[in-house]
């Protein structure tokens, strides 16, 4: 097996975990609101912070590196134009992780659950409406390179 097919098989895999922990963290997981008491509500989040801050950078890191290394040795082979469109997702997912969701589930993790800052759930409610975008341009990169694997199989 040559190692163009190896790395596109580990993006491929890394980035559907990726887009999977993205929809499940978004669309799967109850929504906090029904957990009736504030203080079991943020000890939920910075749980859920805690385990996401190791699980989505071990999926990330690869899926990025193995874009960039699908794109340089897919040359020009049927597919190039989704590869790069997979990278711009990625892109587009870190921006949003960086200037959107970090800097406030970061500051969660520091909150103390029975004295929250004044606006803890005005700042949860603005990362939230980022993560709806993170979580759609990781599925999206996913697809984009799932289309540059198949175009380039019909060869």
């Amino acid at each position: 097996m040559n190692v163009r097919l190896i790395v596109e098989f580990a993006n491929l895999f890394c980035a559907g975990i990726l887009a999977g922990v993205e929809v499940v963290v978004h669309y799967g997981l109850p929504n906090p609101l029904v957990i009736p008491d504030e203080p079991t509500r943020l000890r939920f989040r910075q749980a859920l912070m805690r385990k996401l801050r190791v699980l989505v950078p071990a999926f990330f890191v690869p899926t990025a590196l193995s874009g960039v290394a699908v794109v340089v040795l897919g040359g020009g082979m049927p597919g190039g134009g989704f590869r790069y469109a997979g990278l711009a997702a990625l892109r587009l997912w870190i921006l949003i992780r960086v200037v959107g969701t970090v800097p406030v589930n970061s500051a969660t993790l520091d909150w103390q659950p029975d004295a929250p800052p004044n606006d803890w759930q005005a700042q949860i409610d603005h990362a939230e409406r980022f993560n709806i975008v993170g979580a759609w341009s990781a599925v999206i990169a996913f697809a984009f390179f799932l289309v540059a694997a198949a175009l380039r199989l019909q060869v």
